[in-house]
């Protein structure tokens, strides 16, 4: 008698050796079980022979992506803040056979990756930001709303895995366009600078980062008087400063103090 636990991790290995993208948590450590739930997404056929590694696997000759049911896209859009685990589940069906080494040629499932990169984590992210970024320039335009949002998807999913350095320039070319869009001192415009000023500390670049913020923050007080979002820049380039003054052993610098108007607003 076969061991199903045996032939599930089997059927599992499969999955990640072919397609580690439709498994989340590539990490876990019963990542070949969990892969397993996902063969019907990859395999036509499974037929066992007299041990759990003697497998004959029917591989479907073509695997056109699914019809996304109506509704399935605005329901999981819907449910990303609030049952994530749910809008995961219904956005992998939406993208169940697309290879996301492509470039989609339907909006339906440049938007559906788009909302599933940041519900993921690693290489995973990236990928699926990735493959929105790109669909949605090719469905779009550069500098079309989605694709710019899309672009700041694809720079954070970087970040977060340590890419700073394609973290910078998807960042300094999203601060290209919404300048060209938005204008240079629209507050998307100098939010996306502000954050490519953090990816610069994180490169080591501290005083091009300091440089960037605090002409970063002037500009926005002045754009923008009385907006939160010039103190938080500023609490920011405090945190700057305190590290560089902590790992440099620099003489302590004066915390930049946010301007009056905003502490009132």
């Amino acid at each position: 008698m076969l061991n199903a636990a045996a032939v599930a991790s089997a059927v599992g290995l499969v999955v990640l050796r072919h397609a580690a993208h439709l498994v989340p948590a590539l990490t876990h450590p019963k990542a070949a079980s969990n892969a397993a739930g996902h063969a019907d997404r990859l395999i036509t056929r499974i037929t066992a022979g007299s041990h759990s590694t003697d497998l004959r696997i029917t591989w479907p000759t073509t695997r056109p992506p699914r019809t996304a049911p109506p509704g399935h896209l605005y329901l999981a859009r819907k449910l990303t803040g609030t049952d994530p685990q749910r809008a995961r589940t219904i956005l992998r069906n939406i993208l169940a056979g697309i290879d996301p080494t492509t470039t989609a040629t339907e909006a339906v499932h440049a938007d559906a990756a788009h909302l599933l990169a940041p519900l993921l984590h690693g290489q995973a992210a990236i990928r699926w930001a990735d493959y929105a970024h790109r669909s949605l320039t090719h469905l779009h335009g550069p500098t079309h709303p989605h694709t710019l949002t899309a672009a700041h998807t694809h720079a954070t999913a970087h970040r977060q895995v340590g890419h700073h350095q394609r973290a910078y320039h998807l960042l300094r070319e999203l601060a290209d366009h919404l300048a060209a869009t938005a204008g240079p001192d629209a507050h998307p415009t100098l939010a996306v600078r502000a954050t490519t000023a953090l990816v610069l500390h994180d490169l080591g670049h501290h005083h091009a980062a300091h440089t960037l913020l605090t002409d970063t923050i002037d500009r926005h007080h002045r754009a923008h008087p009385g907006h939160p979002a010039t103190a938080r820049m500023t609490a920011h380039l405090n945190q700057l400063r305190h590290h560089h003054t902590t790992h440099d052993n620099s003489s302590p610098g004066a915390a930049v103090n946010p301007p009056a108007p905003v502490m009132q607003g």
